[in-house]
């Protein structure tokens, strides 16, 4: 850390991920929470909602002593229920969860509060708004009330909120404690994802597009509001991408102070002996599932790849990852087989009990299964994009065909009834990844690839897409990473050039698939935290002082 920079006694952090695993923001928080440990120890306090009451949440672990007589002050004189513990994690920092059901009854009084403080115009909310401001608001009362209680003026305090569901929450504290110092990260805008999920060409017009405009036209005029009043009134503005940044100057009309680039640590990669077992496992199984789904014999020598995520069909490239394997399919130049895994959760799905029956009993088969491409049912199949798209390109998955493609559409959390390994047990046994997004704030996926020794294809259009480019040793494929250029226009290029680049590394030797392994790792250790909290303990500095000039500007106005 550097010397001039100011650096926090407390960071409380909130989100709508802490002990959730939902999406990218639980790994971002998750990674960091050890390093933040290392220089904060147990000064570094977590906030998420509790879903989990009455139930076990095996990320939590609850703690009855952890302050004890500020839970029992806070639950009776001020009506906050909540729960103390530690996440269950590398480095298990201090985590309260929240209920905060009770506020619900008083959410008029709280927008009309948030409406005449800072303008957030909540009149047109539908869907999550309310649960998730809800708690946000929640959030921030729980830390005032933590402060008041257990700290005081001579505490340097930061509270850091993630996405538009905690901005409520850091306006509040902006009134209520303005000692603390607000921080404020956008992972994504929530007009730019709406803007590109909607098929609108984002990247041609974003020059153009009036951010308060698009709102009303797409109907997301309170979770824009709300994510750019937080963004101007906060001490500190951050993002997590270059790419993003740009999407916040245009459409919040607000540059962050800040880019926060996200890292990881490499802890749960396993090493030596571990990983090749583990390796060999997750391809056995993989391939042991699609020889019982499709009824051939494909043996190791069959190029496994893969792509994963939120089922955002366009925006995480799914659409152009499906065309790329029709075109490869139809490629002269491929030798060897392909089996693509698509792992993407989607709706509640059942494993096929006539796969599950094949994978427990099945030998000598030689038959495939009706619906060959897909390992779970879905509630409605003939609804799912991934597999319309299948059915439109007249993919058939036959025993002739080079590539395959397998739609994996459940969490891969060691319980889904057909592989009974995590995501990243599976991780391991891939050759080569593909992560083609259109709209991509950061990509951890591409960056969890790496880590875990498996090249991977990604775009510019991706936050890690950006930065592989701005690192000198980087060279493609060589070195882990293949960048492909993608803009609004050129969807049958990019498809072009994932195929060429299947086929590129299926003609690949051994030894200089090994070579390209042992480069994606390397190229992975740049991401590290050890290399990127420098940008947070930037970002705490700039709360601090502002605060600390918010402070003594509000003092002068009351003399």
């Amino acid at each position: 850390m550097v010397d001039s920079l100011i650096s926090p006694d407390y960071i409380f952090e909130t989100s709508w991920e802490v002990c959730n695993k939902v999406g990218g923001i639980y790994t971002v928080l998750s990674t960091r929470a050890k390093t933040l440990q290392d220089s904060h120890k147990d000064k570094v306090i977590f906030i998420g909602p509790d879903f989990w009451i009455g139930k076990d949440n095996p990320l939590f672990i609850e703690l009855d002593y952890l302050y004890k007589p500020w839970k029992l002050h806070a639950e009776t004189n001020e009506n906050l229920s909540v729960r103390i513990g530690r996440w269950n994690i590398i480095g298990e920092p201090i985590v309260i969860l929240v209920d905060f059901t009770s506020f619900f009854s008083m959410k008029n009084e709280i927008y009309t509060e948030a409406w005449n403080h800072f303008q957030v115009d909540s009149l047109h909310a539908y869907g999550d708004y309310d649960e998730a401001s809800m708690f946000s608001y929640a959030s921030g009362k729980v830390v005032e009330s933590f402060y008041k209680y257990n700290l005081n003026r001579k505490d340097r305090v930061v509270y850091q909120a993630h996405e538009w569901m905690t901005g409520l929450g850091a306006l509040y504290l902006q009134t209520a404690v303005p000692e603390i110092a607000t921080i404020f990260t956008t992972h994504a805008t929530s007009i730019g994802r709406s803007i590109a999920g909607n098929l609108k060409p984002l990247y041609d017009y974003l020059f153009a597009y009036n951010g308060d405009q698009m709102a009303q036209e797409l109907n997301m005029e309170s979770k824009h509001s709300i994510e750019k009043q937080t963004a101007h009134h906060v001490d500190c503005f951050t993002t997590v991408s270059d790419i993003t940044n740009k999407e916040c100057k245009e459409l919040l009309d607000k540059e962050a102070e800040v880019v926060l680039k996200n890292g990881f640590e490499d802890d749960f990669v396993p090493k030596g002996k571990s990983f090749l077992a583990k390796r060999k496992k997750a391809r056995a199984k993989m391939l042991n599932v699609a020889n019982k789904l499709l009824g051939t014999n494909l043996d190791d020598d069959t190029l496994l790849v893969c792509t994963s995520g939120r089922y955002e069909f366009k925006n995480k490239g799914i659409d152009v990852f499906i065309e790329s394997l029709n075109r490869l399919n139809n490629d002269i130049n491929l030798k060897k087989n392909v089996v693509a895994f698509i792992n993407v959760p989607a709706g509640t799905p059942i494993p096929r009990k006539d796969l599950v029956e094949r994978l427990n009993n099945g030998n000598g088969i030689t038959d495939s299964l009706e619906f060959p491409y897909i390992t779970h049912w879905l509630d409605s199949m003939s609804d799912d994009r991934v597999l319309n798209m299948i059915k439109y390109l007249g993919i058939r998955n036959s025993k002739d065909d080079k590539v395959k493609i397998i739609f994996v559409p459940c969490y891969l959390d060691e319980n889904d009834g057909v592989f009974d390994l995590s995501y990243y047990d599976l991780l391991l046994g891939y050759d080569l990844s593909v992560y083609p997004s259109y709209y991509e704030p950061w990509g951890y996926t591409p960056l969890e690839s790496i880590a875990f020794h498996v090249p991977t294809v990604t775009t510019d259009l991706t936050g890690f897409g950006l930065w592989i480019q701005s690192i000198r040793t980087q060279h493609g494929l060589e070195d882990g990473v293949k960048v492909i250029h993608r803009s609004d226009n050129n969807y049958i290029e990019v498809a072009d050039a994932i195929k060429e680049s299947i086929i590129s590394f299926s003609n690949k030797s051994e030894e200089e698939i090994e070579h390209i392994r042992h480069r994606a790792a390397v190229t992975a250790e740049h991401a590290l935290w050890k290399h990127f909290i420098k940008y947070y303990y930037k970002a705490y500095d700039i709360a601090l002082r502002n605060a600390k000039k918010r402070q003594l500007k509000s003092e002068i106005l009351i003399k």
